[in-house]
Parts: structure tokens; C-alpha cells; sequence
């Protein structure tokens, strides 16, 4: 292992070496020169407008710089080789930077794939920790010499797999194939979902749904290469997707009649992001759509987590499918002697002074019934934007209907109610005829009569 490493330095002359030095330290400073004038040339203006190509250069910028650095040495490398000057150096700065840049490149895969949930934030730079640890000493290993003595020792270690055995190295290859085709399918994904976001004149449901596909088209074909890279028959799989049917059809029910109804409602377009909805007792406005469920953010600021299957099985009042316009409506009851087209007008003028009313259709006032203890009148009107909610501007209606009756003097009706005390000796007189058959009443009795509602 020192041989290998002192024989780096100790057949070129000491001159030569510095020289080596010179040139990587100037390509290093190239690359890191090189990486910010790219970054100028391509920098943002601004506008809302952007290319792919500027979006591309600021999402690979921290690869970059070591990518050209890497560039530049290898142009060097040709050109000392050219003149026959010694490039020993240059087997230590070759692992080094494509190990820099296989680690930056990694990391902006997986921070373009798990940057958008902040849950997995800690154990995303944990990942980047072990991974960085994982290169440094593959690296460490190549430079000293030792790599293909610890590659014989991975070889010849074998590890029991059932009635079969393989070794260490066939296993670690299997699992970095499988985890590296499954990264890159998941960033293809997010790639290619954050292009079709940006896609104004495609559907926002059109664009979630196509997203949502390609990556799980993309998870699939990455699932299976990596099988076929392991060297696993994929005829086996038959089997497999047999037992998986039969799991769905018996157990799985539920969640697959979620994911089913969540295609479908996502190619409909019945229900969008943004809209007011209700379903069953829930009530409010859509914030996700998922594959498999539906989240709600309720007026009252309470997200309610609902499946798919739901909003299919049971009916959906949506507020806004064709149009924001709701209508509500406030009931109450005045006396017999007060004008009824007098107060209808008043309560039609006392709701258009309420902000949230819509001006385009006029609040109407209705008398619904000549009720017993009055005459039952009605107020309608409407509302452009449901998701601020109905109890808050109902209220802002009664409150202003109350101030106009004040002003106008117009009273409210209310139940009327008899009441008659009656002594012992009124009281057998007029239950006279039922004396025989009921025993007589004790003490002072109180009949109430009121009338029918």
C-alpha cells in the first residue's frame, strides 16, 4: 500500500510535481471560474417567463463546478501526455473528482426528488452523510492500492439465501442496482411532473393525473430492469401477480376502489382543486388530490382526510363546478297588521347593503306562509364566493335586517300563549260530566292552550 502511494511522488522530479500541482490547483480555480460565468451568463431576469435552459443550469449548478473542474483535468491529463511530462498526480485527482461529482449529482437527485416534503428533511442529509462517508473510503481504497484485495474479499464471502448462496458482492451489486434504477425513475418523475405544472394551457387535473401515471409506468419499468440487472427470471413474477390479484379482489378492496376512483375523478374533472364541496358530513374547500385520497380544508381551518371511494359512492354537492354562485336564505316571522311588501322591500334593501351579496342577482323576499302566529317570511339571495363561508355573512344579513326593523319600527311575531287559573269549584263544574269516571282534582289546576305551529 506505501509503495503505491510514495510511488506517486518519488520517480518524477520534485520540480515536475510542483508542476503538477500548478496546473491542478489552476484547474480547480478553472472550474470553480468557469461554473459562476455559466451561472452569469444563464442568470434570471426575473420574469415569470422562464426556459428550460435557465431552470436546467439553476438546478445543476451545485454539480457544476466539480463537473467542470473534472473537465479540465482530463484536458490537462491529454495535453502533459502529449509533451511526455510525468501526470503521476493525476491518479489521485481522477478518483477524487468523479467522486466529487457522482456526490453532487446524487444529492441533486435526491434533493429534486424529496425536496418538496419537509418531513424527510433530516433523513435526507443523513443519506447524503452516509453516502459522502461511503465514497470517500471507496475512494481511499482505490488510491492506497487496497480496492481490488477488498473487492476479492466481497467476492469470496458468501451469505446464505435460503437453500442458495451468494456472495457478498453479488448482493451489495443487486441492491445498489435496484436503489440506483429506483432513483432515477423517481427523479425522471419529478422532472417531468414539474414540466407538466408548468403547462398553463393543460388542466391542473389533466397535468396531476399524467404526472401521477408516468411515475408509477416509471417505478414499474425501474423495478423490473433492476430484477433483470440482478439476473432474477422475471417469469416469476407471474406467480407473484397472481397472489397479487387475489389480495386485491379479497383484501384490498377499499384501497384499490380508492385508487381506481381516483383516476377517475382526476380524468372527469367533477371535482378540482379550489372547489367548495360536500360529501356526507364534511363541508369544504379542496386542497388535494391524491391517488387514493382527497384532503378537505374545512371553514374552520380542520383538514379532513377523505377516500376516493367517498366521493363515489356517495352523492357530492359541489359549489363550484360551473359556477361560484350559491344561494342562502334567513326565515322570520311578522304580525298579521304590518304591510307584507313594505317589509319584503326593506329586507331586499337591507341585504344589498351587506358587502359579501351579490349585486348582478338581486336578493329576493318571499312569504312563504300565513302561519298561526304570523306571516312567514323568507329572504334569498346569493354569494360568489362560498369558500368564505355562508354562517358569517347570514349573520351580517340578520343583523342588518334587525337594525332596518328597529328603524322602521316593524316587530317580530312570536307564539301567543292563554293562560287560566281556575279555582276547585270552576273546575268541577266544568269537568262536570267526567266526574263519575275520573277521580276528583286536588288543588289549583292551570290549563294552557296554544295555538298550532
Amino acid at each position: 500500500m506505501t509503495e503505491h502511494f510514495l510511488s506517486l511522488f518519488t520517480y518524477p522530479p520534485l520540480v515536475d510535481v510542483l508542476r503538477q500541482f500548478v496546473v491542478i490547483a489552476l484547474c480547480i480555480l478553472g472550474g470553480i471560474g468557469l461554473s459562476r460565468w455559466v451561472r452569469t451568463l444563464f442568470r434570471l431576469n426575473g420574469d415569470d417567463q422562464q426556459s428550460l435552459v435557465q431552470i436546467g443550469v439553476k438546478s445543476f449548478v451545485r454539480v457544476l463546478s466539480p463537473l467542470l473542474t473534472l473537465g479540465l483535468l482530463a484536458a490537462c491529463y491529454f495535453g502533459l501526455k502529449q509533451i511526455a511530462h510525468p501526470v503521476g498526480l493525476w491518479q489521485i485527482m481522477f478518483p477524487l473528482a468523479i467522486a466529487q461529482v457522482a456526490m453532487r449529482f446524487v444529492f441533486y437527485v435526491l434533493r429534486g426528488i424529496f425536496v418538496k416534503d419537509a418531513t424527510v428533511g433530516a433523513l435526507l442529509h443523513l443519506s447524503e452523510k452516509v453516502i459522502a462517508i461511503i465514497v470517500w473510503l471507496c475512494v481511499l481504497l482505490y488510491i492506497t492500492g487496497l480496492w481490488p484485495e477488498f473487492v476479492d474479499y466481497l467476492d469470496t464471502t458468501e451469505l446464505p439465501l435460503g437453500r442458495h448462496k451468494a456472495s457478498l458482492l453479488t448482493s451489495l451489486q443487486a441492491v445498489a442496482s435496484v436503489l440506483v434504477t429506483l432513483i432515477i425513475a423517481l427523479w425522471i418523475g419529478a422532472v417531468l411532473e414539474n414540466r407538466l405544472m408548468k403547462f398553463s394551457n393543460m388542466h391542473s387535473s389533466l397535468r396531476t393525473v399524467v404526472a401521477r401515471m408516468a411515475r408509477a409506468v416509471l417505478i414499474l419499468v425501474a423495478f423490473l430492469v433492476s430484477l433483470s440487472l440482478v439476473g432474477i427470471d422475471l417469469t416469476v413474477l407471474s406467480v407473484f401477480g397472481g397472489a397479487l390479484g387475489v389480495g386485491i379482489g379479497l383484501g384490498l378492496q377499499k384501497i384499490a376502489s380508492s385508487y381506481v376512483s381516483g383516476f377517475v375523478i382526476l380524468f372527469e374533472r367533477s371535482m378540482i382543486i379550489g372547489d367548495m364541496v360536500a360529501v356526507d358530513k364534511y363541508f369544504g374547500r379542496v386542497t388535494q388530490i391524491n391517488t387514493r385520497y382527497t384532503i378537505l380544508e374545512g371553514l374552520d381551518g380542520i383538514e379532513s382526510v377523505l377516500p376516493n371511494e367517498m366521493f363515489m359512492a356517495n352523492p357530492v354537492q359541489n359549489y363550484s363546478l360551473t359556477h361560484r354562485i350559491v344561494r342562502l336564505s334567513t326565515q322570520l316571522t311578522i304580525l298579521y297588521q304590518d304591510d307584507v311588501e313594505t317589509v319584503l322591500s326593506i329586507m331586499e334593501q337591507a341585504a344589498l347593503g351587506v358587502k359579501r351579496i351579490s349585486q348582478q342577482t338581486a336578493p329576493q323576499g318571499l312569504l312563504t306562509k300565513i302561519g298561526a302566529d304570523g306571516l312567514e317570511l323568507e329572504l334569498g339571495f346569493w354569494i360568489t364566493d362560498p369558500e368564505n363561508g355562508r354562517l358569517n355573512v347570514i349573520s351580517d344579513v340578520n343583523r342588518a335586517i334587525w337594525q332596518a326593523f328597529k328603524r322602521e319600527g316593524i316587530q317580530l311575531a312570536h307564539a301567543k300563549r292563554d293562560i287560566r287559573i281556575m279555582d276547585e269549584r270552576s273546575f268541577r263544574q266544568s269537568t262536570a260530566p267526567a266526574a263519575q269516571e275520573k277521580p276528583e282534582p286536588q288543588g289549583e289546576q292551570i290549563s294552557r292552550t296554544m295555538p298550532e305551529n
